[in-house]
């Protein structure tokens, strides 16, 4: 059972997403990827206030995600990616984004920031390091 509504075309947007961000980072980044995604839109705080489906989620603009215009995201999904969007899309969760709301990727060699955008840092995979915002503030992910 999915922990967020989405149709086929919705599972295959977040594919796309997942691909773009994080196909460097193998299947594991790009669930994680996936985690903060399916997180947004069950958060229902701060700037995801009015993001209800994945596709206000993978289009919010402002504070969406640059993956969008990368040209990994324009063509369709493999059937492989589309099961790594499905997994997420039925709750399967991640650590480091278990929580996570934000993911950035520092210069190569850097470490994390312990707060991005004033939210705390949860850890890193690979080059992506997941940002989670403070207990009490999205009851929805926490």
């Amino acid at each position: 059972m999915a922990i967020v509504q989405y149709s086929a075309k919705e599972r295959d947007l977040l594919a796309r997403l997942m691909r773009a961000e994080a196909v460097g980072e193998g299947s594991l980044g790009m669930l994680m990827v996936g985690n903060v995604g399916v997180n947004r839109v069950l958060a229902n705080c701060l700037t995801f206030k009015n993001i209800k489906t994945v596709t206000q989620m993978v289009y919010q603009d402002p504070g969406g995600f640059s993956g969008t215009e990368s040209p990994l995201f324009f063509s369709s999904p493999t059937a492989k990616e589309q099961e790594l969007a499905d997994r997420v899309l039925r709750g399967e969760y991640y650590y480091p984004a278990t929580n996570a709301l934000w993911f950035y990727a520092p210069k190569s060699g850097s470490p994390c920031l312990a707060y991005w955008w004033d939210q705390r840092n949860t850890g890193r995979y690979k080059n992506h390091c997941f940002y989670e915002p403070f207990a009490g503030v999205c009851e929805q992910i926490h």
